[in-house]
């Protein structure tokens, strides 16, 4: 090797290490907008949340940690883990309908969420029905109508018939007038629940809905035939979840 290949060799070697360098500070003096949004949150309603991810923080932002107002929790699972309603009802004073399949939960509802009554059924598009669910017992919050997605989480450990009712069946025998928060997770069956829920008559002020890629579409063709949007300020913070809102902003929303 020359000397000339040699000095061009290392500085080469230089300006990668200097590109390198300054590349590096970049990310670090820029970080991605959506980590720029979420430390806005955290500091705002952080750092401890009872719901899974973030969603608490979300919600409570919504309403402006406003007190005693009316949610509706469908796929409720656990009272406390992993609940995006347990800081509505322990903290704001909230009240409203937890509705989940699995039976096992009721008693600590009834135990630890006084303002909460539970009903055991899995909501879907008809009443008086039954749905097979299947259940992985080490993951509750996986349960659903669909065994090949609880399948990409375990072999499950129990296929149980479950009574169906829909949301507005429900809602009519509770008597239930409007709706400020509506909560949905029931693992890829939330467009069948939403088919048994005439939104235009309770006009839930925000719904919470997870959004699969599978059942993604369905979901947003839903809310916009109903004239609801997306909240644009939760789309990069939370990922997982869609925030609905009516565009008329006939809601009680602080």
């Amino acid at each position: 090797m020359t000397l000339r290949t040699a000095i061009a060799l290392v500085l080469a070697l230089l300006a990668g290490a200097v590109a390198f360098v300054f590349s590096k500070r970049a990310v670090t003096q820029y970080p991605v907008q959506s980590a720029y949004e979420m430390a806005g949150f955290r500091q705002r309603y952080g750092p401890d949340h009872f719901s899974e991810r973030e969603e608490e923080w979300m919600i409570r932002d919504f309403f402006q940690d406003r007190r005693g107002g009316f949610f509706v929790d469908v796929g409720a699972n656990h009272f406390k883990t992993a609940s995006k309603t347990y800081y509505l009802e322990s903290k704001l004073g909230w009240s409203g309908l937890a509705i989940e399949p699995q039976r096992e939960f009721e008693a600590e509802y009834a135990r630890y969420r006084p303002r909460t009554k539970f009903f055991p059924f899995f909501v879907s598009d008809a009443s008086n029905a039954t749905a097979r669910l299947y259940i992985l017992k080490g993951m509750s919050q996986v349960a659903s109508s669909d065994p090949a997605f609880v399948k990409r989480f375990g072999t499950p450990d129990e296929a149980r018939d479950v009574p169906t009712i829909t949301l507005t069946d429900l809602l009519t025998t509770e008597r239930v007038p409007h709706i400020d928060f509506l909560s949905m997770d029931i693992e890829l069956h939330e467009p069948q629940a939403l088919k048994g829920f005439d939104i235009d008559r309770f006009k839930p002020s925000l719904v919470c809905v997870e959004g699969l890629l599978p059942v993604r579409q369905q979901i947003l063709d839903y809310f916009a035939r109903h004239g609801y949007v997306l909240v644009g300020k939760y789309m990069w913070v939370d990922l997982e979840n869609m925030y609905f809102t009516p565009v008329d902003g006939a809601s009680s929303r602080p």
